[in-house]
């Protein structure tokens, strides 16, 4: 593919406004009016609420009147349209005492920020200020996404009031966090209250903003960024295997960049390493100047990650999967007209209209693949990153995702996507291939590329890969005229040097527990009410098990019936409670890790399985032990229960066993890591639970069998049941005479305190393996 020329571009003008100033660069239209939301926001009554819009065209601007009341005036005479430069004065409202603007040539923006910022090598964007606003030296100026702030920022990842630049009667300013959902930053470091130095840079959503002398200058990260690798290096087992080594690449704006090589060449690594998932363990990412690994917590809402498997609730139609993303990454503040128009918006754009009111498993695997990208361009990024997004497709579907990544990036956006398919490698800007070993075999144009190797097609150079192993792949790019000419000498960020082992802050929480909880409990509930199949298996097990135990009960609990009542009992309640659940966790592990990786609180998340789930195994079990037993006599001393009527409290037992069962069910989906053994592993929790409730073996003084029963909730849940019609009575002999069996009130509450005691020991375990299944950074 030939090198993509570079469009001519208007020049970058400042408008000056009575309120401030506004550096206009040609990346997008500016436009004028009343409305809070407007980039030049003039309040005076002559004005429209969308007044004007001021257009880049290829080398020049044009005003726009946008059908005002009063009118757009420029030398004394309405226009419509027509051509401004600088020197142009502007009146909006009336051509004599109107709001004025006046338009100022400023020179193209050079490769570093001005001097006045501090360390611009580490907190710097090397970018000319979008606007310039007059900075009182003693007000307070309240910055946040509401209109009635002194400054507002159009960002839904900021909070409505966010934070607080005040002035210090010695002349200084500090800065204060009001509480915000995603942070305040000064120099990439989240504050709550800190002082303000000249040409420190304050971090609030996209923005960053920088006080030189009386001016507060402010930088928009509009998505146009570059990025750079700088000497990347992975190591496991102590350092015995490198999984990449010295990788150093840089990636230009609007850039589309291809990763490719052969299985185990390093590609996931590399994916990890540049999103901070997994830092390097030497080297860094500059993210437009910034230490990305420094500057985590700040930038990580600026990173989309989109994994090969689907981050979605195959149930849910596409706008309520987007919906419910939206509410979890977005700020508590956050309004739902707000939350849907952004929804809307990200609809739109990746073509998805026809298909919003569809369920998502229900869609072809293209499709899947735009939803997935559509959840993570909620949140605007700037860099997005891409992990085999074509695998599985046919070539069409391939070619059409391809396409479809192309025009992200020429809308103003990074992206690196992580491929074995070679289809469409001429769509890209940039080609990295990665040799055994984790190393650079080639980075540039990718029509370049197979000419380098000395191949016609792509098979014989992967094959190569694979048995030339000891060839010196990255050698030969480095001394290459291709290494100087597309790594060395299109360098263009700070050489940023790590001195110590990378300290990644985790990001805050965009919501909080609570918030998050009550989402993801509505997101489950109907997640798993569109589950056709699980609600009929959900609302049949319960009564066929009951009424398998019913018929084995007949009238009355006798010595021929009672314990196979009760052990029908027990299977029915471990296999209700353990099939709900056992295989939650793992089906839902893509969506876990990168939910966990924005911001998603594991508490919340595990806690909204244990409700939900809980909830129906509670309610299953006792639909179970109704049809089971209700009008059966239960043969208990004197009709009564050890502390209630006997069919209250065997329903007690039954129902948490069920619910314990659930959490061992949890535990076993949080354990394995593919959804097709899980049914195998019930089928063996079911037996386990049979032998070791106490119904077939002795376990009482058996050494190693009865410690190991502790274990199994079944067992405490048939010795409360047998304690609460007195088994031992019914049905005399050496398994009835079991110490846990007695109807006493002490050892009815030891077996229903033992149920509760493994339930949180079941849960901790599962909150344990969630967090060995989280990004590294998560872990902290």
């Amino acid at each position: 593919m030939a090198e993509r020329p570079l469009a001519p571009t208007a020049p970058v003008l400042v408008l000056e406004t009575e309120s401030g100033s506004t550096v206009m660069t040609p990346s997008r239209d500016y436009h004028v009016g009343r409305d809070p939301l407007s980039d030049i926001v003039i309040d005076d009554a002559r004005v429209s609420w969308h007044h004007a819009v001021l257009h880049p065209e290829t080398d020049h601007w044009t005003l726009q009147d946008e059908h005002s009341t009063n009118g757009t005036y420029t030398e004394g005479r309405r226009v419509q349209e027509r051509d401004v430069g600088p020197g142009t004065v502007i009146r909006f409202g009336n051509p004599a005492d109107g709001p004025r603007a006046v338009l100022l040539g400023r020179p193209a923006p050079g490769p570093e920020r001005p001097s006045a910022v501090s360390m611009p090598a580490q907190t710097g964007t090397f970018r000319q200020p979008t606007s310039v606003r007059p900075m009182p030296a003693t007000r307070t100026v309240r910055i946040g996404r509401a209109p009635d702030n002194d400054l507002v920022i159009d960002d839904l990842i900021v909070s409505r009031h966010h934070a607080e630049l005040r002035g210090l009667p010695d002349g200084g300013h500090e800065i204060t966090d009001l509480g915000s959902h995603n942070g305040t930053f000064l120099n990439g470091a989240p504050v709550t209250t800190a002082a303000v130095r000249p040409g420190d840079v304050i971090g609030i959503g996209h923005s960053a903003f920088c006080l030189v002398g009386d001016e507060l200058q402010e930088y928009v990260d509009t998505g146009e960024i570059s990025l750079e690798v700088q000497d990347l290096t992975v190591a496991v087992d102590r350092g015995r295997k490198t999984l990449l080594d010295d990788v150093s690449f840089p990636v230009g704006e609007k850039c589309l960049l291809a990763v490719v090589g052969p299985s185990g060449a390093g590609k996931s690594t590399l994916l990890n390493a540049l999103t901070g998932q997994r830092p390097a363990d030497h080297g860094t990412v500059v993210y437009d100047g910034r230490d990305l690994y420094r500057d985590y917590a700040e930038l990580r809402q600026r990173i989309g990650l989109v994994p090969q498997d689907d981050i979605l609730h195959a149930q849910l139609t596409v706008r309520a999967a987007l919906s419910y993303a939206a509410e979890l990454r977005f700020p508590q503040d956050t309004a739902k007209a707000e939350r849907q128009a952004r929804v809307d918006e990200v609809i739109r754009e990746l073509g998805l209209e026809q298909r919003a009111g569809q369920p998502v498993h229900s869609l072809s695997g293209g499709q899947r693949k735009r939803v997935s990208v559509a959840l993570e361009l909620l949140t605007k990024p700037s860099l997005l990153f891409l992990d085999e997004p074509t695998s599985g497709l046919d070539p069409g579907m391939d070619r059409s995702v391809m396409h479809m990544l192309r025009g992200l990036a020429d809308d103003g956006r990074t992206v690196i996507v992580v491929t074995h398919s070679v289809l469409s490698l001429d769509v890209c800007d940039r080609l990295l291939v990665l040799a055994p070993g984790g190393r650079i075999a080639y980075y540039g144009p990718p029509e370049d590329a197979l000419p380098f190797f000395g191949f016609d097609e792509w098979p014989e150079a992967f094959e190569a890969f694979e048995r030339d192993q000891d060839r010196n792949w990255a050698g030969g790019y480095t001394s290459s005229p291709l290494h100087r000419r597309y790594v060395i000498d299109a360098t263009a960020q700070p050489r940023l040097t790590r001195t110590g082992p990378v300290v990644i802050t985790p990001p805050r929480r965009p919501r909080s527990r609570g918030a998050q909880l009550g989402t993801l409990i509505r997101r489950y509930t109907a997640a798993l009410s569109a589950d056709r199949t699980f609600l009929a298996i959900m609302i049949a097990l319960p009564f066929v098990m009951g009424a398998m135990a019913r018929a084995l009960a007949g009238s009355a609990l006798t010595r021929d019936t009672a314990m196979n009542a009760l052990l029908i009992l027990c299977v029915g309640a471990v296999l209700t409670g353990a099939a709900n659940a056992v295989r939650e966790l793992v089906k839902e592990r893509v969506i876990y890790r990168r939910e966990r990786a924005v911001g998603l609180s594991r508490s919340a998340y595990l806690m909204s399985k244990v409700v939900v789930l809980g909830t129906v195994t509670v309610l299953q079990a006792v639909v179970l032990t109704l049809v089971a037993l209700l009008g059966v006599d239960l043969n208990a001393p004197g009709g009564e229960g050890v502390l209630m009527p006997p069919l209250i409290e065997i329903t007690i037992a039954v129902a948490l066993l069920a619910f314990t069962a659930m959490m061992l069910g949890l535990l076993v989906s949080a354990l394995v890591r593919k959804e097709e053994v899980t049914m195998p592993l019930l089928v063996l929790l079911a037996i386990v639970q049979v032998v070791f409730c106490g119904a077939l073996l002795k376990l009482d003084g058996v050494p190693g069998l009865e410690q190991l029963s502790w274990l199994v909730p079944s067992r405490w849940a048939l010795g409360a049941m047998a304690g609460t019609v007195d088994l031992a009575r019914i049905v005399p002999g050496d398994l009835t005479g079991d110490p846990l069996f007695e109807h006493s009130t002490g050892v009815w509450l030891l077996n229903i305190g033992m149920l509760l005691v493994l339930s949180v020991v079941f849960g901790y375990v599962v909150s344990w393996l969630l967090r060995r299944q989280e990004p590294v950074v998560m872990r902290k």
